[in-house]
């Protein structure tokens, strides 16, 4: 007899999830109702902004939604869960959702995404951000009322 449960079934994420999420800067500001967050590592490499999210045992061409809205990159993933065998299991299984900011200068219509070994690699290129600072000019509105 096994001391957990076969499935557990739970509204709230993960606390070690939000906990991740809380502590890496990426937490997501909505998520979809049940979903659990995507475990995610991201980096620049070689001119390219890098994200890395662990997803195994999905079909990406049928499981997998990125997409960019907002200068937001957001993952989305599905994995159903399989009632082949009676036990445990402490698999993850349901909506996994996550969004993450693009860094400035990056190029949303280049980016690719690419699938292996259970991980799926977001890159986008970056390019020199267009001129951060604009100066405008200060005028005087006292000058112009003493004339």
């Amino acid at each position: 007899m096994s001391l957990f449960p076969a499935h557990r079934e739970s509204t709230l994420p993960d606390i070690g999830d939000l906990w991740s999420a809380l502590t890496s800067g990426h937490f997501p500001l909505s998520m979809a109702k049940g979903a659990r967050l995507l475990r995610v590592e991201d980096m620049i490499e070689n001119g390219h902004y890098v994200v890395r999210a662990e997803i195994p045992g999905i079909d990406p061409a049928e499981d997998v939604d990125v997409s960019v809205q907002e200068h937001q990159l957001t993952i989305k993933a599905e994995r159903a869960e399989r009632h082949e065998e009676k036990g445990r299991s402490e698999f993850s299984y349901g909506s996994f959702y996550r969004s993450v900011p693009l860094p400035p200068g990056a190029d949303e219509d280049a980016m690719e995404a690419s699938y292996a070994k259970g991980i799926l690699t977001v890159s986008v290129p970056l390019h020199e951000p267009a001129e951060r600072a604009k100066r405008v000019e200060v005028k005087n509105a006292e000058a112009k009322g003493a004339e």
